[in-house]
């Protein structure tokens, strides 16, 4: 009995659980004649596809969202998004909180797990401000978007608009009621809503650990290791992101070519911000270079940091990564970040998320290659990457996908959105180190 209760309470397999289960409740509730505008509802296949992509926060799209669904299944998607952003964990304690109920040692090592901290001191009360500053967050981006929004369209139209957009992009989904899979293209030079979307994306991004530290540093006057190589790193990423895509694109007449100097740094920065990763664009991803479509592939691989909405191999993972390289060039034997030494498991551990990325996104770029005939290399490798990362950026193949081509992305996107380590974690009865060591070996590398 202790057995099977400890192995049901894995916090890897609850996970990977849990978010299959609101998947499938979530496909159910779309494929309902009152969630589509024809009355039909979704196909079983379109529905799992759908769910999945709001679930795992990604905003990869079979159908457009504000033309096909009604008001329900638009609340379906924007739930599912909530959910899936946030954690059901997130969730299952708040439902605690109000009925009073104490939160065990099991539910705490869950908790740990999907927030992705890394001790289990605080974790409640970090979970509790998580809530509040989601509330908070999401409600002044909404009611700034739905200002604006207001000059556009009716009043009541337009609140609606601002929060499903402001929920959506600050869980990083990406999912927008637009229309005609035209995303935010139609603000492209307009610094309200690109100003305000890419503050919800990022904060979204960073961390809720980072956000909280923030909070707190009028008490503490300190920022962990965490917070300094998060935040580094992003606005590194932010920064030659920005820069590149703006070069890259300069004199592209079907992107910034026609913009105004403002609009140029706008799109520039709002295509810059979006891979990492959300998902909504300003500009017409198909018209974008080719040097700045294998840039945002690599942005989207990186995507956000751990303890976020976000997906990708994490910021932390790149940085640690980038530092190992330069420590081994230097000739040092430690990786040191702001006069701290990364510990080897941290090291080890993200080369494994790495390669298991890499190796998800080329297994399932080579497997589209069979079922996408006829489709060009870099928008499939494009959809896949996005997939992975839970981005929802789309060259226009995703609507366009074979039956065989939507299961691989919906696969994709749960091994993106969960994470490779916490599925391996999932599917592996034992995990216990070795009793012995074997003696050493020597290979040469390159």
């Amino acid at each position: 009995m202790t057995t099977a209760r400890k192995y049901y309470l894995d916090p890897p397999k609850v996970l990977v659980t849990g978010f299959a289960v609101i998947i499938f409740i979530g496909a159910m509730l779309l494929m309902l004649p009152v969630a589509t505008n024809d009355g039909k509802g979704l196909s079983f296949l379109d529905a799992l596809f759908t769910a999945t992509s709001a679930t795992c926060v990604t905003g990869l799209v079979v159908v457009d969202t504000g033309t096909t669904f009604t008001l329900f299944g638009q609340l379906v998607i924007l739930a599912l998004i909530q959910v899936g952003g946030l954690g059901f964990m997130t969730f299952a304690t708040m439902f605690a909180f109000l009925l009073g109920k104490r939160i065990s040692l099991q539910e705490r090592l869950l908790l740990r797990e999907a927030m992705n901290n890394l001790t289990l001191e605080g974790i409640v009360r970090l979970v509790k401000r998580v809530l509040i500053f989601t509330v908070i967050i999401e409600g002044i981006g909404g009611l700034v978007l739905a200002i604006r929004f207001a000059f556009d369209m009716p009043p009541l139209k337009a609140f609606y608009f601002g929060m499903f957009h402001a929920i959506s992009n600050f869980n990083n989904a990406g999912f927008d009621l637009m229309g005609d899979f035209r995303s935010l293209t139609g603000y492209v030079e307009d610094p309200v809503v690109t100003l305000v979307v890419c503050a919800l994306i990022i904060l979204g991004g960073i961390g809720f650990i980072v956000i909280n530290e923030v909070y707190e540093y009028r008490q503490t006057r300190r920022f962990s290791l965490h917070t300094k190589v998060v935040a580094v790193t992003n606005g590194l990423l932010l920064a030659f992101g920005t820069l590149l895509i703006f070069l890259f694109e300069l004199h592209n007449p079907k992107t910034l070519g026609p913009l105004s100097p403002l609009g140029k740094f706008l799109a520039s920065f709002y295509q810059a911000v979006t891979p990492r990763t959300a998902g909504s664009n300003t500009l017409n991803i198909p018209d974008l270079t080719q040097p700045t479509l294998f840039l945002i592939i690599f942005l989207m691989f990186v995507g956000a940091s751990p303890g976020s909405t976000g997906g990708g191999i994490k910021t932390t993972t790149f940085a640690t990564l980038l530092g190992a390289v330069w420590s081994q060039i230097r000739g040092k034997e430690d990786v040191v970040f702001f006069k701290k030494r990364i510990m080897y498991d941290t090291i080890y551990k993200s080369l494994t998320v790495t390669i298991s990325g890499l190796f998800i996104v080329m297994f399932v770029t080579m497997l589209l290659t069979i079922t996408e005939k006829g489709k060009d290399f870099l928008m499939i490798l494009f959809e896949a990457t996005s997939a992975f990362g839970t981005v929802g950026l789309s060259m226009g193949l995703t609507p366009e996908l074979s039956p065989f081509g939507k299961v691989l992305i919906i696969f994709t996107m749960f091994a993106g959105r969960v994470g490779p380590l916490t599925i391996a974690y999932a599917v592996t009865l034992h995990r216990k180190p070795d009793p012995f060591r074997y003696p050493k070996g020597k290979i040469m590398i390159g």
